[in-house]
């Protein structure tokens, strides 16, 4: 056996052979992307040709039947130097639509500079229509292959067999994540913990119903024992750089993929980065943009969404404005909540509840169902009838667009507070007043109602330090389903 820089080769070579085919649902997956792409190119190259060039096709037409014959290859030529089929992009996070729709833009870039440099007269309407049509098809398609990937991983299916690395509790936390989180397709089947936990009186036989598979210095070992393709590393000064690296060395070969958990928690990839300093990598984390221009761009696309809302939904509005005064009471539940920096404003919701519903609430404090500083009774006797409908759909919050409208709150942001939950706030908890209360937000899409009173706070927090256009896009499309489902919603 051959000894590199007095490191050898992981022991468990043969155990690594014995892996399962973790890594065949990848090849499907990615062969199922093409297929899907190149059928959604044809698709946008046929209908732009029929609808620019109408009628039956002839010489002058015969370069964009090429054209729309090439396109698919082309296309999947474009997504392949976009690097749009890497596995570690697959079934999480929106890098995978991002390098599709730069595929996109670099295509329609490339045929435009082509098109100049050579004087080739292009038919601009046909140019228009494939491209774009094509890019936005193959997203479609791309999101509903990772919708059913996202299914088959909740029955099981389609996960990375993965060898947590770790102190006892951070591996602890991470199980339990990643049990409530199956569509990020990662299931630990082993954990390696400190020496003086896997001997000894103080020996740890497993973690979380998951098996202690030996120290830090036996990862590499584990992990063939283990038939794991991944290993995760959580934050502990004994894996240092330097048994990083030898940890890295023993599993260069075996094709298992190393991912390594930095201290930093909650924080997101855009205000991270790597910069070498001396050959030594130190990562930098940039402070969150909470104002300046991006704060301006956001309340130009609040106040733009709340007045298309308005208008859109004013019919629905009406109707459920019409059922609850059937019943009796004021359309309108009008209450105080904190708003950006401690200032209080009037939200205004649809009533949910009987008129006394507030006198009540003394009566009922002894029932909350929820561990913190919120109120939540999952059978609340105060809903109507209506009301319990308007909740599970999130109906009620709609009139909260007006808020928006006059600039209270954002369309996307952190839960609006009582002043009452705020008089109990201690330390950190303040920063979720940074910025302005939301319509929807992180809240919102992980479980609304269902969550406890630390995971909700954590949420805020980490929407307020990770804030982007980007998130809060991708947060209110997410909210459409968390809305449809009607889950957590009481």
């Amino acid at each position: 056996m051959t000894v590199v820089d007095g490191v050898r080769p992981a022991e468990a070579s043969e155990g690594d052979r014995a892996r399962p085919g973790s890594r065949s649902w990848v090849a499907a997956y990615r062969r199922d992307a093409m297929l899907l792409d190149c059928a959604s190119m044809a698709v946008a190259g046929l209908i732009a040709f029929v609808l620019r060039f109408p009628g039956i096709p002839g010489d002058p037409t015969f370069p964009y039947v090429a054209f729309t014959l090439a396109l698919p290859p082309l296309w999947l030529l474009f997504l392949l130097v976009c690097r749009a089929y890497q596995p570690r992009h697959i079934g999480v996070g929106y890098e995978e639509f991002r390098r599709v729709l730069n595929a996109g833009f670099t295509l329609t870039a490339t045929v435009a500079i082509v098109a100049y440099a050579t004087k080739t007269d292009v038919a601009r309407g046909y140019v228009v229509m494939a491209l774009p049509l094509g890019t936005l098809l193959a997203v479609v398609t791309r999101y509903r292959l990772r919708k059913r990937l996202h299914r088959r991983r909740w029955s099981g299916e389609c996960m990375r067999r993965v060898v947590a690395v770790g102190h006892r509790a951070s591996v602890a936390d991470l199980i339990r994540l990643l049990r409530s989180k199956r569509y990020h397709g990662m299931n630990i089947v082993g954990v390696c913990l400190p020496p003086a936990l896997t001997s000894g009186e103080d020996k740890v036989d497993e973690v979380e119903g998951v098996p202690v598979l030996g120290d830090f210095g036996q990862a590499a070992a584990a992990i063939g024992r283990a038939r794991a393709d991944s290993v995760a590393v959580l934050a502990c000064p004994e894996m240092d750089g330097m048994a990083l690296r030898r940890l890295a060395w023993q599993i260069e070969h075996d094709d298992v993929e190393l991912v390594v958990a930095p201290a930093l928690m909650d924080v997101a990839g855009p205000r991270i980065s790597i910069r070498p300093v001396s050959g030594l990598p130190l990562l930098h984390v940039e402070h969150p943009e909470l104002d300046g221009p991006r704060k301006l761009l956001k309340g130009l696309v609040d106040r733009a969404g709340s007045t298309v809302g308005l208008l859109m939904l004013s019919p629905l509005l009406l109707v459920i404005a019409a059922l609850i005064r059937m019943g009796g009471g004021p359309v309108l539940f009008r209450q105080v909540r904190v708003g950006r920096d401690g200032h209080e404003f009037t939200v205004y919701k649809f009533r949910t509840m009987v008129v006394d519903a507030e006198h009540r609430k003394i009566e009922l404090m002894e029932l909350n169902e929820n561990d913190g500083v919120l109120f939540k009774i999952r059978h609340d006797p105060r809903v109507t009838r209506v009301g319990r409908w308007l909740r599970r759909y999130s109906l009620d919050e709609l009139p909260q667009l007006i808020n928006v409208l006059r600039g209270d709150m954002s369309l996307v942001g952190p839960r609006p507070p009582l002043p009452e939950e705020v008089a109990q706030y201690g330390g950190d908890v303040y920063r979720r007043l940074v910025v302005k209360p939301g319509l929807t937000g992180l809240w919102q899409v992980s479980g609304r109602s269902d969550l406890t009173w630390e995971e909700s706070v954590r949420l805020d927090l980490r929407y307020v330090d990770n804030w982007s256009l980007a998130l809060d896009l991708q947060i209110m499309w997410k909210t459409w389903s968390a809305v449809f489902r009607g889950s957590g919603a009481y």
